[in-house]
């Protein structure tokens, strides 16, 4: 039961630093305005920045590694 819930959290998490990629490279992200509910809109936007914080964390690990190089075409 922990496992399938820990798998749903991590896919979860996923597709919010999807998201949060998606924002940072195109400059669209969704409406969070159209949600009617003041509840539901601010879980989806509490949901949202936690992509975003994964996302920050993930680039400020690429930026410091050996591992990665900026790539010449940008």
């Amino acid at each position: 039961m922990f496992g399938r819930l820990f798998h749903y959290a991590a896919d979860a998490v996923l597709l919010s630093t999807v998201v949060a990629g998606v924002r940072r490279s195109s400059g669209f992200t969704p409406n969070t305005q159209n949600i009617g509910d003041d509840t539901l809109r601010g879980f989806a936007d509490s949901y949202l920045k936690v992509g975003e914080t994964v996302f920050d964390m993930i680039q400020g690990t690429v930026v410091n590694s050996q591992y990665f190089k900026r790539d010449s075409r940008r």
